[in-house]
Formats: C-alpha cells, sequence, structure tokens
C-alpha cells in the first residue's frame, strides 16, 4: 500500500492544513491501494500565494524560452525512468487496463512533450511585425500568468501534462488540482518535478473533490482555468471565469461519430474501432460511440461489430491481456449499466451485452461491453455522453443522410471517416463540425491541435495550438 502524508505546494513538501485523508480503492477488487491528503482551501490558499509570488517576483517567467525549455527536457527525462511505475499505479487506481497506461506514459506523453518543446522552440516569443517609415511595430508573447490546472480521473497523466507542459514553457506558474480517484499519481507526479529543479512556487499539485476545485477556480490570484472534464462542469468554470473574466480553456465531452463509406474495409474498420471505440474501457472523451453505417451493408457491419465486442476479453486490468477492465467507481458503473437499460426501453436493439455483470467479475465495478442495433439518432442512447463501453449502430441513406447525423449532436469533439478513396474521405472529415478527425484511423500527431466544437469545449491543446493557450499578446510600437 502507498501512503502519502504532505502535500507539494510551491516546491516545498508541506503538512495538509486539514486532516482529511483520500482513500484510493481499486475498481477490481476494491482493495485499498494507497492514502493521500485531501487538499482543502487553506491549502490552495497558500498554494496561489506561492504561485502568485513566483509569478510576480520570481524567476521563472524572467528566463529565457530556452532555459525554461531544458528544466522542461530534464522532467521528461525523469518521467521516462518511471514511466512503467506509473502505468501500473494508474491502473491500480482508476481501472485503466495496462496495455492502455503503458501506451500512455512510455509512447504518448514523451511524444506529446516534444510537439510542445518543437512548437516553443519555433514560436517567435518578440519579433517585428510591421513598419511604417521610422516607426516599427513589435508583437511581444508573454506568460498569462498563474494557471487554475483542473483535471480528471480517466487518463491522469496525460490530462495533467498536456496542461502543465505548455504552461511552464510559456512561463507561466500552475496549481494542478487532482482527482480524489488518482490522488496517488498525482502526489507521484510531484516527486518529478521536484527532482527537475523548479524554482520555488513554479509547480502545486493538489488532490481535492469539487468542493476545492471551485475554491480555486474562484480564487482571485488565479488569472487562467485549463480543465478537463464533464461539460455540465465546464459550464460552471466558464461562468465563474466569465464574471472575473479570467481567460480559461476547456476540454469537454463527445458523442463521436464513425462513418463508415460503402467502400470501406470492414476488417479493417473493425479492428480500428476497438481501440478508436472502447480504448481506456471507453471512459474516454473521443470514443467513436456513434457507428454509421450505410443501410446496404447495416447488418454486414452489426455482425462484424457484434464479433470483435464478444471477442474483447473484460478482466483485470493489470493483466497484459485484459482489454476492457471495471469503471472507476460504483456509480459510474450503475450510470453505465442505466442507460444500457434505457437504450432497451427506447426500442434500440441489444445485439450483445447487457446490464448484468460479467461472471466472475462481481466483486469490481465491471460492466458488460454492450453493442445496439436499430439506433435512431434521437435515442438519447445516441445523444447523451455515456462514457462507457456502450456503441450504437445507426443507419444512413447517403453521404449527405451521414453527414447530418453525424452533425445533429450538441457535442463536436471527435469523429471518423472510414473509405477506399483517402482522398475522399478528407472531403467527408472537412464537413464534420469537430475538432478532430480520422480518415481509416490514422493517429494525429501533437503537433495538431485537440479541442471541440461546440458544447466540446473552448480552446485547443497539443504542439503550437496549446502553446498559445497560456500566452497573452503584447504589441510595442517603437
Amino acid at each position: 500500500m502507498i501512503t502519502y502524508d504532505r502535500l507539494y505546494i510551491g516546491g516545498q513538501w508541506v503538512a495538509p492544513a486539514g486532516g482529511d485523508v483520500l482513500e484510493v480503492r481499486s475498481p477490481h477488487d476494491r482493495s485499498l491501494v494507497g492514502t493521500a491528503p485531501h487538499a482543502v482551501p487553506a491549502d490552495v490558499d497558500r498554494a496561489v500565494a506561492a504561485a502568485r509570488r513566483a509569478f510576480d517576483e520570481g524567476p521563472w517567467p524572467r528566463m529565457s524560452p530556452q532555459e525554461r525549455s531544458t528544466v522542461v527536457e530534464r522532467f521528461s527525462k525523469l518521467y521516462a525512468a518511471r514511466a512503467e511505475e506509473f502505468a501500473a499505479l494508474v491502473t491500480s487506481e482508476n481501472g485503466s487496463p495496462l496495455w492502455f497506461t503503458r501506451w500512455t506514459h512510455q509512447q504518448s506523453l514523451p511524444e506529446m512533450t516534444d510537439a510542445y518543446l518543437r512548437a516553443a522552440a519555433a514560436l517567435g516569443w518578440e519579433e517585428q511585425v510591421g513598419a511604417v517609415g521610422e516607426a516599427v511595430t513589435r508583437l511581444r508573447r508573454e506568460p498569462v500568468g498563474v494557471v487554475a490546472a483542473v483535471i480528471p480521473w480517466n487518463a491522469p497523466h496525460q490530462s495533467a501534462l498536456v496542461k502543465l507542459v505548455p504552461a511552464l514553457l510559456a512561463g507561466c506558474t500552475v496549481i494542478l488540482k487532482a482527482s480524489p480517484e488518482t490522488a496517488l499519481d498525482a502526489v507521484a507526479l510531484a516527486e518529478v518535478f521536484d527532482e527537475a529543479g523548479l524554482p520555488e512556487g513554479v509547480v502545486s499539485i493538489l488532490p481535492a473533490g469539487r468542493e476545492t476545485s471551485e475554491y480555486l477556480v474562484a480564487h482571485p490570484g488565479v488569472d487562467k482555468i485549463a480543465f478537463t472534464g464533464s461539460t455540465a462542469a465546464g459550464r460552471r468554470i466558464a461562468s465563474i471565469a466569465g464574471e472575473q473574466l479570467k481567460r480559461v480553456s476547456l476540454e469537454l465531452g463527445g458523442k463521436s461519430a464513425s462513418i463508415i463509406l460503402e467502400d470501406a474495409d470492414l476488417t479493417a474498420v473493425v479492428a480500428g474501432l476497438k481501440a478508436l471505440s472502447l480504448g481506456n474501457n471507453a471512459e474516454n472523451c473521443v470514443a467513436h460511440t456513434r457507428i454509421l453505417a450505410p443501410r446496404s451493408r447495416y447488418e454486414e457491419v452489426v455482425g462484424a461489430l457484434t464479433a470483435m465486442v464478444e471477442g474483447i476479453r473484460v478482466g483485470d486490468p493489470a493483466d497484459p491481456e485484459t482489454f476492457i477492465g471495471p469503471m472507476v467507481r460504483a456509480d459510474q458503473q450503475q450510470r453505465v449499466r442505466s442507460y444500457i437499460e434505457l437504450g432497451i426501453a427506447e426500442g434500440a436493439r441489444m445485439v450483445t451485452g447487457g446490464p448484468e455483470t460479467p461472471e466472475g467479475l462481481e466483486g469490481g465495478y465491471y460492466v458488460r461491453p454492450t453493442l445496439f442495433a436499430d439506433v435512431d439518432s434521437d435515442m438519447r442512447i445516441a445523444r447523451e455522453e455515456i462514457f462507457g463501453p456502450v456503441l450504437v449502430v445507426i443507419p444512413f441513406d447517403d453521404e449527405d443522410d451521414a453527414v447530418r447525423i453525424a452533425n445533429d449532436s450538441e457535442y463536436g469533439l471527435g469523429g471518423g471517416v472510414w473509405t477506399a478513396d483517402r482522398d475522399h474521405g478528407v472531403e467527408v472529415a472537412r464537413r464534420i463540425r469537430t475538432g478532430w478527425m480520422t480518415v481509416n484511423g490514422a493517429a494525429p500527431t501533437y503537433d495538431g491541435a485537440f479541442g471541440g466544437y461546440k458544447s466540446s469545449g473552448i480552446g485547443r491543446e497539443f504542439g503550437a495550438a496549446g502553446l498559445t493557450q497560456y500566452i497573452e499578446y503584447k504589441t510595442i510600437a517603437v
């Protein structure tokens, strides 16, 4: 069992202001994984004061971009040495399967950090942009200030570093508010930042619940809020930011549609959708949970997806052979079950799965991967984010109908097109009102931009677009 009794505030390991302890329990068997302090508003006050002092008076914002990049590079190397440890820890906390956490911590996160470093190196931090006679105009990019980064439990280190890395490269100071379900990996992440040698006050990491989160985002000492989580919580944060005119970026929910065109290779489609639709237990904001199939091949698509879903191994997430583990909590397990029951009540055809717990896994928060066919896009199971392994197959008449259905959503985060004609796939992708599209399951690089249209958020992450979320622009005319 892992036990932490200190919080990392402003570069110091300090006793928490309150006496509450967060117990992190395995969603696989409910055993105690470890404990960590529960940060309270008084801890937030200390963290914001340290961050404010470090930003207003300290060296970090005044260092050159290259000097900051050197520190981030050092952090990345230290992190890589513990990547396997972190993968196993996150799996034990939130039930993400080990294949997914290993990929995230050993491959995805280093690539993401490298893309941010490339963007920082290429950015013109101060440059001449115009001249009229002897008067010249210079454009300067400066850090936005003190950042409150608030993250969820489903991919905690990815959610943390996608904000921390660009904020630090820009010269900001950061308070990270981590989720109670993944409090242990948050404190472990603080150990790496401590070893990397950041100046005092630059980073604080606080595991805490909703009350402390709201206190942090409303704190007058915070200049910018960076949030990943539900659309409902994002609306609340946006309202707080609007009242105070704080900068805000929000990465929120999704209900991504994957369009299977008539000429698609169904074998490749199903292989790709296994990860795109059900990766990380489908507790994933970009999961392709709406599968749009042409009527001419509808039953063929349903049959192929059924075979894929029924062939998935569900079980202990620490087993490398497991593809889907448990839901993170009992209430999330019940939420997914209730949507399966709702789909049946709405008249959809449940092809495989169901609301019952998989046999032999009653000790954890498991659900059966479930596939619905004959789904109308007006059904709630086709419109609402379930955040669990429930897929719906919706028929379409022609390509225009497919585009209409894909766009008929309050969300616009991810999506895909499957076709033998890649150029035509790009044409269809351009018609979808969403922030991140794949053609034939291609994985975008982290030099692109990630974020959503509509209720899926505000702002972007990854690469140059993500770095600019932490920058203010100053024009100087000379």
